[in-house]
């Protein structure tokens, strides 16, 4: 036995010390807390996503890791950063340096195409969304590009932008009248009660325009769809409602309304209709505007913006319209959709997709804005962005995508009206820049420039494929795809409303030697082409006729322009059958009972340029009012066609008798041609653009404009 060893024998306990012993601790088993509680060092409810997050407004980013992805991750963040090499340059240029050298952390796109571009910057993501911040070197993430570190999380919410004191610290719920989330209780009561309703109003959007309008991918809006629907009756949480998507199905209902409204039917079914589509119009409206507070944007607020937009121009509403497509043009840039995915680094699907929104918003906003005389939003100089190619990879996997060859465009796809569309918007914005814009009128364009722009538009018709050539157009296609017929009518419709819009500065300016003869005949014929497919729909369905309502034709009306040029010139050898056109146009507008005030207005000054006209004739050749003229179309006889584009002229001379959309429903042959000079000074201002009309009543202010164009300067 060893010395100072003690053997200790068992202690008995007791039942009363057995009550009060100490119970070991076990070690509590890791990575039950959420990544955001763990840092935070905060009890975490584990929930999906937890109190915390929601509270704190970041929902998304509440994940759980388990011990092995902690730890991997912990050693990233704690790896030393290199040491750089001294140069001497300044603390700014260091920076600018600095923030453009690539940092493969802040990536948070999965890059799997090219290199990415460091100089048109980078995609965060902010409130559960990617956010475009560019090459400025002011603000939180560029300091964390700087410092090669990750950017803090930005709350969202309402709370965004309250002081730390103001923030509640816990979520309110929806029914409280002065809580934050009282507008987004308001917009979901704004749904109708049953779901078969809404069921059955988005079907008919996405059967029946959606192919047309491409405007959304069905399968990723079913996904939402079905999230939408499986959220807890009477949960609170603000989590399970998405302003962003909400606003994209009020619209979609809005359109789905208008399509069932069975024809006929009487004054007051159709009175019910249009009020129940307003009030789903005015729920999108909302939500697009509330929704950036709470989230991050996403596309679904920029096809929310497009289809407002589009809705809109069925409405007559131009003003309206461009102040919505300006909102969505925000709301893309925002995400970075003047930057072509390419440089960004995405995958090809989502880079084609990103490719059609922006060239629809592109589209939108420079034909808007051409016919509003208003500037343009999208400057071409602060965007990298590529043309889409042919090819649909919407039903395609990412990998699929990546391998799959781009067709010619001999081979139509839903993807080919895009491409030639976003042309013609190009050579618009270039029209709308060089010969309509402040600079361009203080500084006098030349008729020279004019003729340019002309060869341009010739060269974009020429390029066109054969299913959509203005000239006997092939329709072969139609039949197995319905939407080549309507996207052949938008081309179309774009195209001589650009060049009318080009050519109407010189439509009746007079000249000693005819020198403009190439722009009259020019904008006849595309003003001819265009009233004659407005004659010849007729009887259309709620589908066509909202399919036809959303093109370039609400931007102008070539019933106007004609009845100016026969009250100019009641005398000329084509003004007679002008007036029997217009007459039938009249007539026809006058029979729709789905003709707003706008429509209405321009029925009326029309009827009166015809009274007008119709008087003067009666008075005897040559007399216009009181003063003696004689008709600029026979003055103009000695023309030379050497001087004027042939085709042009001979589609003037030698009309075309061809149906350009023999499988729209609704749309029947065209009857006549007809084509003729007129000069006058009337339009010589390139500013000058027709108002809108605010009413049906005609006071003596139109009657003082019609008296005007009798007059020559």
């Amino acid at each position: 036995m060893l010395l100072g060893y003690r053997r200790r024998t068992p202690t008995l306990l007791t039942a009363a010390d057995t009550a009060f012993a100490p119970v070991p601790r076990s070690r509590p088993s890791g990575g039950k807390a959420c990544s955001q509680c763990h840092r935070q060092k905060q009890r975490c409810n584990k929930g999906q996503p937890c109190s915390n997050c929601i509270r704190r407004g970041i929902p998304d980013a509440c994940i759980y890791l388990s011990r092995q992805e902690r730890r991997t991750r912990r050693q990233i963040e704690e790896t030393p950063i290199p040491r750089r090499e001294s140069h001497p340059e300044t603390s700014a240029a260091s920076a600018l340096r600095l923030l453009s050298e690539p940092v493969h952390r802040q990536q948070t796109v999965p890059s799997n195409t090219r290199p990415v571009s460091h100089h048109l910057g980078r995609l965060f993501k902010a409130r559960g969304a990617p956010s475009y911040h560019g090459d400025s070197y002011f603000g939180h993430q560029s300091a964390a590009v700087m410092m090669e570190a990750s950017a803090p999380e930005m709350s969202g919410g309402p709370d965004a932008g309250l002081s730390r004191r103001a923030r509640t610290g816990e979520t309110q719920p929806f029914r409280s009248e002065r809580g934050p989330y009282a507008h987004i209780w308001e917009l979901v009561g704004s749904l109708p009660r049953q779901k078969a309703v809404v069921d059955h109003l988005t079907r008919r959007f996405l059967d029946e325009l959606n192919p047309t309008f491409d405007a959304i991918h069905e399968g990723t809006f079913q996904i939402s769809y079905a999230k939408f629907w499986d959220h807890k009756c009477g949960f609170d949480g603000l989590s399970s409602v998405d302003v962003r998507w909400l606003s994209l199905l009020f619209i979609i209902l809005a359109f789905g309304e208008l399509l069932d409204c069975a024809q006929p039917c009487s004054p007051e079914v159709q009175r019910a209709c249009e009020e129940s589509s307003l009030h789903f119009y005015w729920s999108a409206r909302k939500a697009v505007v509330i929704a950036p507070s709470f989230f991050g944007e996403t596309p679904d607020l920029v096809w929310a913006g497009i289809l407002i937009t589009r809705y809109l121009m069925y409405t007559r509403r131009l003003s309206e319209s461009w102040l919505t497509i300006c909102f969505a043009v925000r709301m893309a840039q925002a995400q970075g959709m003047h930057v072509d995915g390419e440089q960004l680094g995405l995958p090809r699907k989502n880079t084609e997709t990103r490719r059609r929104l922006w060239s629809q918003l592109y589209v939108l906003e420079r034909m808007i804005a051409l016919a509003l005389g208003r500037p343009n939003t999208i400057n071409d100089r602060h965007c990298g962005f590529t043309e889409a190619v042919n090819i649909w990879v919407d039903d395609m996997t990412n990998e699929d995508a990546r391998k799959a060859v781009p067709k010619s465009f001999d081979e139509p796809t839903p993807a080919t009206f895009s491409v030639f569309n976003r042309q013609l918007a190009i050579i618009v914005g270039n029209i709308q820049e060089e010969c309509f814009s402040l600079f361009a009128i203080s500084h006098d364009t030349s008729y020279d420039e004019i003729l340019e722009h002309d060869v341009r538009l010739l060269a974009w018709k020429d390029k066109l494929p054969s299913y959509f050539g203005l000239e006997d157009p092939d329709t072969s296609h139609d039949a197995l795809q319905p939407y080549i017929a309507w996207h052949r009518l938008y081309l179309h419709a774009a195209y001589h409303f650009t060049r009318i819009t080009l050519h109407r500065s010189y439509l009746l300016r007079p000249s000693f030697t005819d020198r403009y003869q190439y722009s009259r005949a020019a904008c006849l014929s595309s003003a001819c082409a265009d009233l004659r497919t407005k004659l010849a729909f007729r009887n259309p369905s709620m589908g066509d006729r909202l399919r036809y309502n959303i093109s370039a034709h609400q931007l102008f009306n070539t019933a106007l322009i004609l009845g100016v040029i026969v009250v100019r010139d009641p005398h000329g050898p084509q003004t007679e059958s002008i007036l029997d056109d217009l007459q039938a146009y009249c007539s026809k507008q006058n029979a729709d009972t789905w003709a707003n005030d706008f429509d209405v207005a321009e029925v009326r000054v029309i009827e009166l340029c015809i009274s007008r006209a119709r008087q003067s004739r009666n008075q005897g050749p040559g007399v216009i009012g009181n003063r003696t003229t004689t008709s600029v179309i026979e003055s103009s006889q000695a023309f030379s066609a050497a001087t004027a584009h042939p085709l042009t002229l001979e589609y003037v001379a030698n009309p075309v008798h061809q149906d350009a959309y023999p499988d729209i429903p609704g749309y029947c042959g065209g009857e006549d041609q007809y084509g003729g000079e007129v000069g006058s000074d009337m339009w010589s201002n390139p500013g000058y653009y027709f108002p809108e009309p605010m009413g049906k009543s005609l006071g003596k202010k139109n009657v003082y404009f019609l008296n005007s164009l009798t007059v020559f300067r």
